[in-house]
């Protein structure tokens, strides 16, 4: 909804005019009450569909920006492995051994610091870390299963349904807010927009 406000506002030429000049944004504008869909707009503008997700997992293994990352990951948690794994776009747990030798490789080449915490994990933290990921796998596997979705098209399916679920939330949420403060809400926003007009 704020994405939604700002779009709104600032591809509009008289109220991006109003706000560079003034700071402030008119609640009560025409343009903010814009009856749209903006779920939908936004769905479409940044469509994205599985097999994007998997084309950007093969683009983003062993690259340039990957190692960038794992980088940034163990100086931010100070060698951590628990949080280095948890942070790292695309990270399975398979991936472990292949990021920890990238790190190892960029400690002997003075590109990192040695962090106690890296070079001296117990192994009973590195199993630890495996079985708990095992466990997350197989759990997720299942869920998959019990949901259905199996293709790209069940999971569009679950998205659509969820996105239904939170707008009838948010629509009740409204409702129960308006009958609660709806006259007191729209007076007060009508004079705090005039005295922003005004100042």
């Amino acid at each position: 909804q704020i994405l939604s406000k700002v779009y709104a506002v600032l591809s509009n030429a008289e109220q991006r005019a109003v706000y560079d000049e003034t700071g402030a944004v008119d609640e009560e504008s025409e343009v903010l009450r814009e009856d749209r869909d903006w779920m939908e707009y936004w769905r479409l503008l940044f469509k994205l569909t599985v097999k994007d997700i998997e084309d950007f997992h093969k683009r983003y293994k062993n690259s340039a920006e990957e190692l960038a990352d794992v980088k940034k990951a163990y100086l931010d948690f100070k060698g951590d492995m628990d949080r280095i794994m948890e942070t790292v776009l695309c990270a399975h747990y398979t991936d472990e051994p292949r990021i920890r030798e990238m790190i190892e490789r960029a400690i002997e080449a003075g590109e990192l610091p040695s962090y106690k915490a890296f070079v001296q994990e117990s192994k009973q933290k590195i199993m630890s870390r495996r079985r708990r990921a095992e466990k997350e796998a197989k759990e997720a596997e299942k869920t998959k299963k019990e949901l259905g979705l199996d293709g790209e098209n069940d999971l569009q399916a679950l998205i659509q349904s969820r996105r239904q679920d939170r707008e009838k939330e948010m629509n009740d949420l409204i409702a129960h807010l308006e009958a609660k403060y709806g006259n007191n809400a729209k007076k007060g926003g009508k004079t705090t927009a005039a005295k922003r007009r005004k100042t």
